[in-house]
Formats: C-alpha cells, sequence, structure tokens
C-alpha cells in the first residue's frame, strides 16, 4: 500500500514516515507541492495525507488539482485549523476526511485503515480466495459452491482479511476496525475466537494463516 505524505515539517513527517512503515505500508514524503507533483506523476499511491500550510502554497490548491484529473484516490487533509468552515472547505475541496492536528497516532492508522478498506470496498462487491467467494453487497459467503452462515462479525473479519491479501494484519488492528473503539479491544480477543469459528464453518484452517506474535493474514501462493 503506497502512501504519498505531503507534510513540510521535516520532524513531523519523518515520525509519521516511520510510524507508517511501521504498519507495513510504503511512504514517500514531499516536502512542498512541486515535491508531492513530481512524485505523484511518477509513481502510484493509494493514499495521500495532505497538509494544508506549505512553502510554496496551499495543500487546498495542490488538492484541487489533483481531483481535476484523478476522483478516486484517497485523500486526508491534515491540519492545525479547526474551524468548521475550514473543515468543510476542505471537504469541498474534494478531501475524503479531515484530521486536526495534534492527533493521536492510533487515530491516524485508524482513520487510515477505514479509508482504504471503504475504498476498496467501493472498488469490488465480490472477494474471493480459492475455493471461498464473499460478496459484500448480498453479504453472502460460499465455499466451493455451499453457502456459509456467518454472523456479522464473523463476516467482517473475513471481509477483512480479503480485502487486505498478502498483508498481515495485527489483532488490535483488526480488533479496532471492527468495534470501532481503541479503549474496548484492548482486554479482548473476540478475534481470535471468531478466526476459530470462520474456520470451523469453511472446514479448513488453511484458508486463515496465523502470524505467531503479530496476527492474522490470508496469503496468496
Amino acid at each position: 500500500m503506497n502512501i504519498l505524505l505531503v507534510e513540510d515539517d521535516a520532524y513531523l513527517s519523518d515520525q509519521i514516515a516511520m510510524l507508517l512503515k511501521k504498519e507495513r505500508y510504503r511512504c514517500d514524503i514531499a516536502q512542498s507541492i512541486a515535491a508531492a507533483q513530481e512524485l505523484y506523476d511518477a509513481n502510484s499511491y493509494q493514499l495521500i495525507l495532505l497538509d494544508w500550510n506549505l512553502p510554496d502554497g496551499s495543500g487546498i490548491e495542490l488538492l484541487q488539482e489533483i481531483r481535476s484529473y484523478e476522483d478516486t484516490l484517497a485523500v486526508i487533509m491534515l491540519s492545525g485549523r479547526e474551524s468548521v468552515q475550514e473543515r468543510v472547505e476542505a471537504l469541498d475541496a474534494g478531501a475524503d476526511d479531515y484530521l486536526c492536528k495534534p492527533y493521536s497516532n492510533e487515530e491516524l492508522l485508524a482513520r487510515i485503515r477505514a479509508l482504504l478498506r471503504r475504498e476498496a470496498t467501493q472498488k469490488s462487491s465480490t472477494l474471493s480466495y480459492k475455493n471461498v467467494t464473499l460478496n459484500s453487497s448480498s453479504r453472502q459467503v460460499f465455499c466451493e459452491e455451499r453457502e456459509v452462515n456467518l454472523t456479522e462479525k464473523e463476516f467482517e473479519v473475513l471481509e477483512l482479511l480479503l480485502l487486505n491479501k498478502n498483508k498481515v494484519l495485527s489483532r488490535d488492528a483488526m480488533a479496532e476496525l471492527l468495534t470501532k473503539s481503541f479503549d474496548a479491544m484492548q482486554s479482548s480477543n473476540f478475534v481470535d475466537v471468531h478466526i476459530k469459528n470462520i474456520r470451523k464453518k469453511l472446514h479448513s484452517s488453511e484458508i486463515i494463516k496465523a502470524v505467531r506474535g503479530v496476527g492474522y493474514t490470508i496469503r496468496e501462493g
């Protein structure tokens, strides 16, 4: 997953980049509009983290330029501006989300995951792996030709893993997304319970693989 971080504060951009790389995202840094444009033209990104104030112009200007020829790229605006009017300006210019500084690392990562998950879901309602097919629109799961009856949370766990094939998802990250609560997930082992139930209903322990000390993955190959 490639992310472009457009932030002129060198210390802050380095800290965010380290955080993202720790979560196994690939992150390029641009500290100006000109540098961002050069990187954008040379690479493919799934998400842009965009600061409002840049040395050679406004992040809003860059956002408007991007939206003139790219409608689907996810953009989160980062700014110390807290007024409703400025939030509205950013959203009207094409931002998908708006995060006020200072913000916690947990909130930033949760916003990124939620936005990328939403974008992936919009691109395809049918997800598959080997003999398992999941339809996000009809909320149905099939193993070969047999329909598998999953609970709502079991469905969401399987969908999240299929949307992130070949990426290891930590238990904490999965729990945070599925419970929508960072505090609630800290004492919960419900991810492990749901994985166990999904494996049982699919009659397979091979589809969802455990990565010791980290979490789970659905890995091709």
